[in-house]
This record gives structure tokens, sequence and C-alpha cells, in this order.
């Protein structure tokens, strides 16, 4: 196996078909080579029927915390390069073509991708600004890639960290691939696009009106924030 694409999916049944969908599309050139494992959490709805459906794995925690869940998807994983996508998003069609080329060029440990939002508002373009302009240089997220090698010798995602676990994953991973001479990457002739829907239930300002809880949310240290966005979530 070529690839093993990993979604940690919460009641998702709404967004995860479109997510998958573009996997299918961006997976033609590797027919037979790419996996897909969808990580039930908590769900109560028809999220592990649709993974089932269409003949993907999926693999199961229940815990309130993205890294345990990240992790539980990538030990079901039997590919050489893991990849990591929320089911709110969906790939471009040549991403899997990209980071193939990315990963077969042994320039780099891996990356992330450029984001787009499914739609844009001042309130939501300066967020995403305040988000980059916190995030340490040369880190970019999004939808992450690496050798399944890479990412067990880093650990995997950190589970002392409830949220902004992907900063600390990219952080963790591009100093590993300091020490291995490669340097973390972002491919730039792809994107995931991802839903807005936090906007659309908090407003689009909600995160300049709070600073601060972003700023603590980017170095991992706001707990009650995880909760409000992610963990306690309604979908």
């Amino acid at each position: 196996m070529r690839f093993s694409i990993v979604i940690p999916a919460r009641n998702e049944s709404h967004y995860l078909p479109a997510c998958l969908d573009s996997i299918d599309t961006a997976s033609a050139p590797y027919e037979k080579e790419t996996e897909v494992i969808v990580v039930v959490n908590r769900c109560t709805d028809s999220t592990e029927e649709i993974a089932l459906s269409r003949g993907f794995k999926t693999a199961y925690d229940d815990s309130r915390n993205l890294s345990k869940i990240r992790n539980a998807g990538a030990r079901q994983a039997t590919g050489d390069f893991l990849i990591t996508i929320d089911a709110d998003s969906v790939m471009s069609s040549n991403m899997l073509v990209e980071v193939d080329r990315a990963l077969r060029s042994r320039k780099y440990i891996g990356g992330g991708v450029p984001i787009r939002p499914e739609r844009v508002s001042a309130g939501i373009l300066i967020s995403a600004l305040m988000i980059y302009s916190f995030l340490p240089f040369g880190i970019s997220a999004g939808m992450f890639w690496c050798l399944r090698s890479d990412f067990d010798a880093i650990g995997g995602f950190d589970e002392n960290v409830v949220i902004a676990e992907d900063v600390n994953f990219a952080l963790r991973l591009k100093a590993h691939g300091k020490h291995c001479g490669k340097r973390y990457g972002a491919l730039r002739k792809t994107y995931i696009k991802t839903s807005c829907r936090k906007f659309d239930r908090f407003g689009d300002w909600f995160l300049v009106k709070q600073p601060l809880a972003l700023w603590h949310a980017l170095q991992g240290r706001e707990n009650g924030l995880a909760d409000r966005l992610f963990y306690d979530f309604e979908r």
C-alpha cells in the first residue's frame, strides 16, 4: 500500500461523503494503492455506515483528544505514506500526485498544504491572517503528509496535547527533518477546501475578538476553547 489517509470523524455524515469523493478522485492514479481509515469518535449518526458502505476501513476512539483519535487511525495504516485530513475538508484532485512527487524526491520530511475556506468574509480573512501570524515560521498545516516511518519516529501526535496538536506535530516533524537533512514543505500546487461551520455557528469575527485565547490555543494551552471548537461542538 502506498497511501494511508486518516480521517477523524465525529457525527460527520453531512461532510464526510464529499471528503471521500475528493479522495476517490485524487487516488485515481493509484488504484489499489490507497486506503482510507475513518476514525469513528462518539458518533450517533451514520458516519460509520457511510465509511463502511464505501469499502473503507474504520477505527474507533471515543476520547476527547484529537491526538489520540488521529493516532488510532494511524495504528491501522499499512501504507508507506501517511496523510491526515479532516472530514469537513476536501482535497484537490492532484493532491496524491504532488505528495508522491514530494516524498519520492527525498527532499522533504513531509508538510502541509494551503487551506481555502468554503466562503470568504472580512472576519474570516482577518482570522486566517491572525492564525498564520501566530504560527511559528515555516509551518504550514491544513492536511499533513509524511512517510509512515517518520510519523513513527517522532511518536505520532502528542497525546498530551488536546488542541493545536497539528501545530505541535508540524514542529516536531520539522525538527526531525532538520536532523535528517530534509525540509518541511507546503505543496503550493495543491490545496484543501474546508468548511466554515465554526464561523457559521459563532460568527465570522469570533476569533478576532479573542486573540489571547487564540494565542494560547495555538500553544496547546487552552482546554476551554478545545471543548468549544471541537469536543463539544454540535454537528
